[in-house]
């Protein structure tokens, strides 16, 4: 009796009632009231509602934020992919703010990155530590951009691993290997020697906006977006 009457109030056949939760929903609160903001807008054909990061996503902006995993680099791969595929010509504007994470994850990122046609902007904001400071250094010649406070850290690969003696070994020779790559793609993105970075990545070493771009990681340090026109259309920092 309890369904017959909601069906009736709300006049709506009985099979959709059965994808419902129950009790249903009411009102129908938006996304927003669950942690994720939504965007309604009027179009010639009606409202359309989005949550934020379709729509951010609809204007070429992505973001890389928390641990790297290959959750996280599903997606944002995903997505730079769908926008190459939209325009190859123009720019993606990522926003990075995370702490690191998995090696082969950040590197499927940076492969993606280096893949497409559509150069990739990198803007960091709060952090970029460990492997996303790779990724920042990794967009676009020209395109690689700090906020004033965000804050920029490398250091060498790090991880663990037990088991048998002979593949400790394995694995063991395996991270070196790592280590010597990811040194080798710092010191093409950064214009230092491989001895520099390995130098510079022995211990954590945090840097702020300015520090980041003497080193090389990033090309500008900016407060502000620039008008349009200026370089700084788009999602462009």
């Amino acid at each position: 009796r309890r369904a017959m009457l909601l069906r009736r109030a709300l006049r709506l056949p009985t099979r959709r009632l059965s994808t419902w939760p129950w009790p249903p929903p009411y009102p129908p609160y938006p996304p927003s009231a669950i942690g994720i903001p939504y965007v309604v807008e009027s179009t010639p054909k009606g409202e359309r509602g989005y949550d934020i990061f379709s729509r951010l996503l609809a204007e070429r902006v992505l973001t890389l934020s928390g641990h790297i995993d290959d959750s996280l680099a599903a997606v944002v791969v995903a997505q730079i992919l769908y926008l190459e595929a939209q325009n190859p010509e123009e720019p993606i504007h990522m926003y990075i703010n995370s702490p690191g994470g998995a090696v082969t994850a950040g590197l499927a990122v940076y492969d993606t990155m280096q893949f497409v046609q559509a150069p990739v902007a990198t803007i960091c904001l709060g952090q970029a530590c460990s492997m996303a400071s790779l990724l920042l250094a990794a967009g676009a010649p020209g395109m690689r951009r700090c906020l004033p406070n965000a804050r920029v850290m490398v250091h060498q690969p790090h991880g663990g691993v037990q088991g048998q003696a002979s593949d400790v070994a394995i694995h063991t020779a395996e991270m070196l290997n790592l280590k010597r790559k990811l040194y080798s793609l710092y010191a093409f993105h950064t214009n230092r020697t491989e001895s520099e970075i390995d130098a510079a990545m022995d211990r954590d070493r945090f840097m702020g906006g300015e520090e980041a771009r003497e080193f090389g990681l990033v090309d500008e340090v900016v407060a502000r977006r620039k008008p349009a026109g200026q370089g700084g259309g788009g999602g462009a920092a």
